[in-house]
């Protein structure tokens, strides 16, 4: 498919795909374009998050490539139509932090990459292997500019993010997009893989995964702790529900939620004077951007936080907000499996 056809096609599937969005109620996946997270009786919240959860398992099962390994040129289909590979890309922009934790597990360094707002570098936990890629704006705010002088021969990045920006990163290079970050992980690294001619080493590191966190669940035994996934944002403190990162990781275990925290939606939104909601064997707590823009001070301040028997029994803990949240990849996933496995004992 040529650029010119690509890119005219890419402006309808924009418009249709930001249509799309507005609907399902927003675009947060984890941290980035924020939208009004459902609040624990918001049945029309809950229902969207399910159906979002369910149609995006259902699409991804087609994207990829049926070319076989080492064949070039190849098509990969994705979440806004087809894109041609010619050869193996060598110098990729990676426009999330998820993408970004796909491509240097895979063993490339990319050339290029867009931070999330407040966490404006490379995460801590790549920065040996992920070399020094230019910055290209953050992942609300892309540098066509910066991108472009880059001579990207393949752009990773999400529809959720940047539908509006496909045309145009289209007509820079080849660029494939997941549906969107966070609850498809494993099929957006699938997806990142195929585009990279990696599929063999993605699969081999995404067994791996299962094993281990098969292995945690079963060493855990029948009578697993309850887990509460307690986030604090500017303007927002959440629950993190099953349709998120972190969310599939402890299904991959079995480690069981409370009733509250069970829905397929991202996450459901407390304020301090419902902390009691948090209520669980164990908490585990993320803070994302500055911390003087949070509610957590006044949330840890309040007697019903304070009467929690997590709380009470030191088992509340904080964790690193790059990989438990933001890390959205394989890489990410296994160290939050180590954190798991240090934190309950086992």
């Amino acid at each position: 498919m040529s650029f010119r056809r690509r890119g005219a096609a890419a402006v309808a599937l924009a418009t249709a795909a930001t249509l799309l969005l507005a609907a399902c109620g927003g675009q947060d996946a984890t941290s980035g374009k924020d939208a009004p997270a459902a609040g624990g009786g918001d049945k029309k919240a809950v229902a969207q998050g399910g159906k979002d959860f369910s149609d995006a398992a259902k699409k991804t099962a087609a994207f990829g490539t049926t070319a076989a390994a080492g064949q070039f040129p190849r098509t990969i289909n994705h979440a806004m139509g087809a894109t041609e590979l010619k050869a193996a890309p060598q110098r990729v922009v990676v426009l999330d932090v998820g993408e970004l934790d796909n491509v240097v597990s895979l063993g490339l360094q990319p050339v290029g990459y867009a931070p999330t707002e407040g966490d404006e570098g490379i995460p801590g936990y790549l920065k040996k292997d992920a070399g020094t890629p230019k910055s290209v704006g953050t992942i609300n705010s892309l540098n066509l500019e910066a991108i472009n002088a880059l001579k990207p021969d393949l752009i990773l990045g999400s529809q959720l993010r940047s539908a509006d920006k496909y045309a145009a990163l289209s007509k820079i290079a080849p660029t494939v997009f997941s549906i969107r970050p966070g609850f498809p992980w494993k099929e957006n690294y699938l997806l990142n893989a195929a585009a990279l001619d990696k599929t063999a080493e993605a699969k081999a590191k995404l067994d791996a995964y299962q094993a281990k966190a098969k292995k945690l669940g079963d060493d855990l035994g029948e009578h697993k702790p309850t887990v509460t996934m307690l986030r604090y944002m500017p303007g927002k403190t959440r629950l993190y529900a099953g349709a998120s990162f972190i969310g599939t990781i402890l299904k991959d275990t079995g480690i069981p939620r409370p009733k509250n925290q069970q829905a397929e939606e991202l996450a459901v939104e407390v304020s301090p004077e419902r902390m009691d909601e948090a209520a669980a064997d164990w908490i585990f707590t993320g803070v994302y951007g500055a911390k003087d823009k949070t509610k957590r001070d006044s949330a840890e301040d309040n007697p019903l936080w304070k009467g929690l028997d997590a709380v009470k029994k030191g088992q509340a803990k904080d964790v690193p907000d790059e990989t438990w949240y933001l890390g959205l990849g394989v890489t990410a996933a296994d160290k939050v499996l180590d954190d798991l496995r240090t934190f309950l004992g086992k």
